[in-house]
């Protein structure tokens, strides 16, 4: 599985036209990375009631998630680009209530939610557009993606953790640790 770090990200994000699959392709990707790479059962959930508004953007409420069997659940923001791209979709398809992420006929009418596995065909077929191998895509790259670039920016652990809610260290790390290896200060030892 290849992760869709940020300029894999942005030249998926490419694909996404002016049409209305388009709009909603490009608020889903941007929603699902921006927010902590939300798993797609998260992204397929997604609703309308669990949005806030705040100074740039959304604050997302998660009501349950594979590690939140309780229900306790947590925020996210969605900010910046995300956000813009999220009030786009949700203008031009005219949702007000319910699922944020729905399907979108030939005709361009907007139907019922999208499920967990069309938020899976909508990265490998946006990924294959970008020119890429989208047999090496799915759902998990944007999660995958966004922890790795995390690491690559130096993000803290605890900060990229707070936001893709893992609880285990160890598989975060996996993925945090691929995109931090760059910077390692002890990888530079030998030159001092």
């Amino acid at each position: 599985m290849r992760h869709a770090i940020l300029d894999v990200l942005n030249a998926i994000l490419e694909t996404c036209g002016g049409d209305l699959r388009g709009v909603r392709e490009r608020a889903l990707l941007l929603f699902a990375f921006a927010s902590g790479g939300r798993r797609r059962s998260e992204v397929a959930a997604a609703k309308v009631e669990n949005l806030t508004t705040v100074p740039g953007g959304f604050v997302y409420r998660i009501p349950w998630s594979k590690t939140d069997q309780q229900g306790v659940g947590r925020e996210v923001p969605v900010l910046g680009r995300a956000a813009v791209a999220l009030q786009e979709w949700l203008e031009a398809a005219g949702i007000v209530a319910g699922n944020l992420f729905r399907t979108v006929d030939r005709s361009g009418s907007v139907g019922a939610k999208l499920s967990e596995k069309a938020v899976a065909r909508i990265v490998k077929k946006r990924a294959q557009l970008a020119g890429l191998d989208a047999e090496k895509f799915g759902a998990h790259s944007l999660r995958s993606g966004f922890v790795t670039e995390a690491g690559r920016k130096g993000v803290s652990r605890n900060d990229a953790m707070a936001l893709t809610g893992h609880k285990s260290v160890a598989v975060f790390d996996a993925y945090y640790e691929a995109g931090a290896v760059e910077k390692n200060k002890a990888a530079r030892l030998a030159d001092e």
